[in-house]
């Protein structure tokens, strides 16, 4: 099994920062795919940053120049700094990662519970 743990999201004021962690757990054999999606009222859940293992970083236009997204490969760590931030950009932010595990030959989608992010004066 593989646990995701998010945590750093909160309220903030337009124009500020938060910065989001991604941790994942398990038996976990390798990771192709590590990102962050997030859902508005009325809207499909829609990737904001991902990270492949061939190095593509892969943004939605909306974020392009304000969020960033890293990995640390020996921790099963994705980060998501998030700079300039607009009321626009309030949502619950989901990690998700593309996973094999040990004993396993097939590559999974896993999820976080999601944590949100709140911009507003």
């Amino acid at each position: 099994q593989v646990q995701l743990v998010e945590s750093g999201g909160g309220l903030v004021q337009p124009g500020g920062s938060l910065r989001l962690s991604c941790a994942a757990s398990g038996s976990i054999f390798s990771i192709t795919f590590m990102g962050w999606y997030r859902q508005t009222p009325g809207k499909q859940r829609e990737l904001v940053a991902g990270s492949t293992s061939g190095g593509t970083t892969p943004y939605a236009d909306s974020v392009k120049g304000r969020f960033t997204i890293s990995r640390d490969n020996a921790k099963n760590t994705v980060y998501l700094q998030m700079n300039s931030l607009k009321p626009e950009d309030t949502a619950p932010y989901y990690c998700n990662i593309v996973a094999r595990t040990f004993g396993s030959s097939n590559y999974v989608n896993y999820w976080g519970k999601g944590t949100l992010v709140t911009v507003s004066s």
